[in-house]
């Protein structure tokens, strides 16, 4: 079964995705993030500013994407460079990622991938005040990554937003779970797994 998570940035993705994995841990779930198929920088698209705008469908290797996922739901074990914000190329670890009963999908593009949302089993969209979702972002790109808060508010200005505004919030409906992630957040996990566990039962069996 493939379980796929969507949202924009600092929603919350990443934390529910952990989540589930803990959940379901007696079916060793495979994690497969959309983020280790960025492409290197100098392919990237820069902005009016010169900028390198990440928050576009064209900065990831879809079709490289795409093959991965579809031989993990085929049984086959892939290899995958496991990446990291601001790292050089040759500091990006190598990882193999074997097939499970469970693969869980995260990143952005989810649902604009056609290609990939085809392949999901079922699908989940993080909904959180965009407030929220830019606090976490700063914390997160201030503590972890080494960006400016005037660079960090660039890029939630001029790309995070407008990416979200055209290629994330328009397909909300098609997700089989809208999650909203703010203060009863746990409320909202309960409600997901009553909806996951009774489709995953014959899993287990």
């Amino acid at each position: 079964m493939i379980i796929g998570i969507c949202g924009g940035s600092g929603s919350g993705k990443t934390t529910l995705l952990k989540r589930l994995a803990s959940f379901y841990g007696e079916l060793h779930p495979t994690v497969f993030s959309m983020d280790n198929y960025y492409l290197p920088i100098d392919q990237q698209i820069l902005d009016e500013n010169g900028h390198v705008n990440f928050d576009l469908p064209t900065a990831l290797d879809k079709e490289r994407l795409v093959a991965d996922l579809k031989d993990l739901k085929e049984g086959k074990s892939i290899e995958v460079k496991e990446y990291h914000f601001n790292a050089p190329p040759n500091k990006n670890v190598l990882i193999t990622l074997d097939p499970s009963p469970i693969i869980i999908v995260e990143g952005l593009f989810l649902f604009q991938y056609s290609e990939v949302y085809q392949l999901l089993d079922f699908s989940i969209f993080m909904d959180v005040d965009p407030d929220v979702q830019l606090d976490r972002r700063l914390y997160r790109d201030l503590e972890t990554r080494g960006y400016s808060r005037e660079e960090i508010m660039y890029q939630w200005k001029h790309h995070v937003i407008p990416c979200y505004e055209k290629y994330l919030k328009p397909y909300m409906h098609l997700a089989d779970f809208v999650f909203e992630n703010d203060q009863q957040a746990d409320l909202e996990f309960e409600r997901l797994i009553h909806m996951l566990t009774p489709k995953l039962l014959c899993l287990k069996e």
